[in-house]
């Protein structure tokens, strides 16, 4: 199976995009400072994905990375949302419900590769 039939993968480089587009219309002040860590992580987030379908020997590893920062990911989007930094609250329930999508999809990846006892 190619990364590219992964739902994860799909998901997770449908969530940078969308995250490109919010963090363009963010206030200029937030636009250098949350905005720019929250591309970061999204983009984090494809990056470590692609690393764990290829580096199996590491890949436990890498989706413990992946749910950490997945989870800095919702944390950013809630202080987004109190600064007012997003456009509207759907935005932010649909951003909030992609990391949450995201999430399980790791766990499940997890608990099907590194949850051997």
């Amino acid at each position: 199976m190619a990364i590219s039939n992964l739902p994860i993968w799909r998901d997770a480089n449908r969530f940078l995009l969308a995250i490109e587009k919010v963090v363009k219309h963010f206030p200029r002040y937030h636009k250098y400072t949350l905005g720019t860590e929250l591309r970061r992580n999204a983009l984090l987030v494809c990056n470590l994905v692609h690393q764990a379908w290829q580096q199996k020997h590491q890949q436990c590893e890498i989706l413990l990375t992946l749910k950490q920062v997945i989870d800095e990911i919702k944390i950013q989007l809630h202080l987004a949302k109190k600064l007012q930094a997003l456009p509207s609250f759907s935005t932010f329930e649909w951003l909030s419900k992609q990391a949450v999508q995201l999430g399980k999809q790791n766990g499940g990846w997890y608990k099907a590769r590194c949850n051997q006892v």
